[in-house]
């Protein structure tokens, strides 16, 4: 209702709010039914019938449900199904949405934005307007150092490889208003007592560019280096050089969403309330619940500087796209670069993201490999070597013997997965838009994933990658 309200105020006349009522029932009767019986890529085959049934069987768990789940598996280089269950919006008033069939559905889909981000930051690269090895101050306009390493230079690469020695200490989503020199700059007004900096360690160096963890605050900075050498705003960036070019739905900003791409997001879940998870209780929106009214532009975005502070829109996480759009950037990697006759990048800058520029190594302490999930890294990209412990590791089946590349998202109840295998063609992506269990008290049976995600990849290997009947 939100988008009929949206153009039509109380102002109209009474025909007309009710013509645009009519319409709006129409349409959500129709997204509803055409979710109900469209059938997914592949249906009809044996060993689909059985990943559709145990697909649905992981979202209807009664102890640990999943609001909605979207998989696509890619087998040689093509798409060999596509399937899509649950609801992407609960409300008790009218009838629930279900997520769209076709893949349009879009979803926040947390950190794999990130690896998204990196694809418009190696066009960059191509375009001689970024240096992956340059001083990062050059292109920001100001002296970027840790202040305790202060003669250490900070790159590009040292950002794509979370290897800078920022931090999430001290936050990573700054206003508008706000530059991140105010807030990296140790004589900045927002700098803080600078948690946003590693220090040293008696074990280990952790100089930019000799530890790797994981930091939001990475993108951020590196959202804003994409601005200083484009010239343009981050989130206008990323549509018109990676998104529109393959005619891919969504935008990184959710303000800027069409009429039409709105109309078909999701609202993530989890089914906790008060910190309290209940698995048998309701779905708790999380985020972009916009039912009623049209997302509004966050105040002070129209005065926005680029180059001064992306992090209002999100290039760590805060990509809007569906899973039709996932797969052709999936299928864009397997081909290297180009995909349904467009090149978005060189065959030489996908192997460079996909070379390995960090490994975990124990015994030289170079790295927080966060509880074993992550083990080795490229630029924006996971690389996965299918290491495994007892609730630990960064294997993606029980059989192990999967290796690739890829991203994982985890936020307000979001959890997916994009991963391939350059060598066979081979690829999964699952997007998950809520789950009903607390996922700190799930640890899965042979990675750090959680039990959903590996019987969730284990399905899709087995049925729609082996074949298995």
């Amino acid at each position: 209702m939100r988008l009929f309200n949206a153009m039509a105020p109380r102002s109209q006349p009474v025909w007309v709010r009710r013509f645009h009522a009519i319409i709006l029932m129409a349409l959500l009767m129709a997204d509803w039914s055409t979710a109900q019986t469209a059938a997914p890529i592949g249906s009809g085959s044996s060993h689909l019938v059985k990943l559709d049934l145990a697909l649905k069987a992981v979202l209807d768990d009664p102890l640990k449900p999943l609001a909605s789940l979207s998989a696509i598996a890619i087998r040689g280089g093509e798409v060999v199904y596509e399937g899509h269950f649950g609801k992407r919006l609960f409300d008790d008033a009218n009838l629930p949405l279900s997520v769209a069939t076709d893949g349009q559905t879009l979803y926040r889909v947390a950190s794999i934005s990130k690896l998204v981000t990196a694809i418009g930051a190696m066009q960059l690269v191509e375009r001689k307007k970024l240096d992956l090895d340059a001083d990062i101050s050059q292109y920001l306009g100001f002296r970027v150092r840790n202040p305790n390493f202060p003669d250490a230079v900070i790159s590009a690469r040292m950002l794509l490889t979370h290897t800078s020695s920022l931090r999430d200490l001290g936050g990573y989503s700054f206003a508008p208003e706000q530059s991140l020199q105010s807030i990296l700059d140790p004589g900045g007004e927002n700098h803080g007592s600078g948690q946003q900096w590693a220090r040293g360690s008696r074990d280990s160096d952790r100089s930019p560019g000799k530890y790797f963890d994981y930091a939001n605050l990475n993108w951020g900075v590196l959202g804003t280096l994409m601005e200083a050498v484009s010239g343009q705003r981050f989130d206008r960036y990323m549509k018109a050089a990676v998104l529109k070019p393959l005619r891919i739905a969504g935008n990184f900003n959710v303000d800027e969403l069409s009429i039409g791409e709105a109309s078909h997001l999701a609202v993530l879940y989890r089914k906790r309330s008060a910190e309290v998870w209940n698995s048998g209780g309701p779905w708790v929106a999380q985020v972009d619940d916009y039912r009623d009214r049209a997302p509004a532009p966050r105040p002070g975005i129209e005065f926005y500087q680029p180059g001064r502070n992306a992090t209002p829109f999100s290039p760590q996480g805060g990509l809007r796209i569906g899973a039709a759009g996932l797969s052709k950037l999936m299928l864009m990697f397997l081909n290297g670069g180009q995909v349904d006759g467009v090149r978005l990048l060189e065959s030489a800058s996908v192997q460079q993201m996909l070379s390995q520029e960090w490994r975990h190594d124990a015994g030289k302490g170079n790295g927080d490999n966060y509880k074993g999930l992550f083990n080795a890294w490229g630029l924006g990209v996971q690389k996965f070597l299918d290491l495994s412990a007892p609730g630990r590791g960064d294997r993606l089946l029980a059989t192990g013997g999967l290796t690739g590349f890829g991203h994982f998202g985890f936020a307000y109840g979001l959890q997916g997965c994009f991963f391939f295998d350059p060598l066979k063609g081979d690829g999964m992506i699952y997007i998950i838009g809520g789950v009903g269990f607390d996922p700190e008290m799930d640890a899965g049976q042979y990675s750090s994933m959680n039990s959903w995600e590996e019987k969730i990849l284990d399905a899709l290997y087995r049925r729609a990658i082996l074949k298995e009947p």
